[in-house]
């Protein structure tokens, strides 16, 4: 070989494959033929595209899976569900990823799960993203007193162009029924 690296994976444990079982079913169809990705307004953030992504599920990477933060870049728009020429619910996929992540509980799951938690909690709170509260939130979620230094470069940058929203504007908690409709859909607390 030429030098290039070959990439392994570990096979999913019996009981993880069970939870696969329904993503698989969803994403089943998938044809790789890109729309997912060209439509994605997030692909440019993600670690891995969402067409590799239905790729890893079908072939049950559950490791690599988890790894990634590509599930929790998507912004739930539904642009990929609408124009995936297979009709495939892949929306529903990415949020079923993230459920999934939440039972797998490894430490890129908490990280990253700990900073979508963070945002949606500060957007049910203010109607809006308030990037202070926001990343207090996740610091406090995070639970690590050097999480803060490791942002205090972007944090002065984003202050200096007046890209940092301070408390005290926004909607002050108007969407909070509608996260509560949408806890007694899901059965969640």
């Amino acid at each position: 070989m030429s030098g290039a690296v070959r990439e392994t994976w570990s096979p999913a444990p019996e009981s993880d494959r069970m939870i696969l079982k329904e993503l698989r079913e969803t994403v089943g169809a998938c044809m790789q033929c890109g729309t997912c990705t060209a439509s994605c307004p997030n692909w440019h953030a993600m670690d891995v595209t969402p067409r590799a992504m239905w790729r890893m599920v079908q072939f049950g990477m559950l490791d690599r899976i988890l790894e990634s933060r590509t599930f929790w870049m998507c912004s739930s728009c539904y642009l990929c569900t609408l124009r995936c020429p297979r009709g495939l619910k892949l929306t529903s996929a990415m949020a079923a990823l993230k459920r999934l992540a939440g039972v797998a509980n490894g430490p890129a799951a908490r990280r990253n799960g700990s900073f979508y938690a963070a945002f949606m909690d500060d957007v049910e709170a203010h109607g809006r993203v308030q990037e202070t509260s926001m990343m207090q939130r996740y610091f406090i979620r995070r639970r690590d007193p050097a999480a803060p230094l490791a942002f205090l470069p972007l944090g002065v940058r984003m202050l200096s162009k007046g890209k940092v929203h301070l408390p005290g504007r926004g909607m002050g908690g108007v969407l909070k029924p509608l996260f509560a409709k949408a806890r007694e859909l899901e059965g969640t607390p």
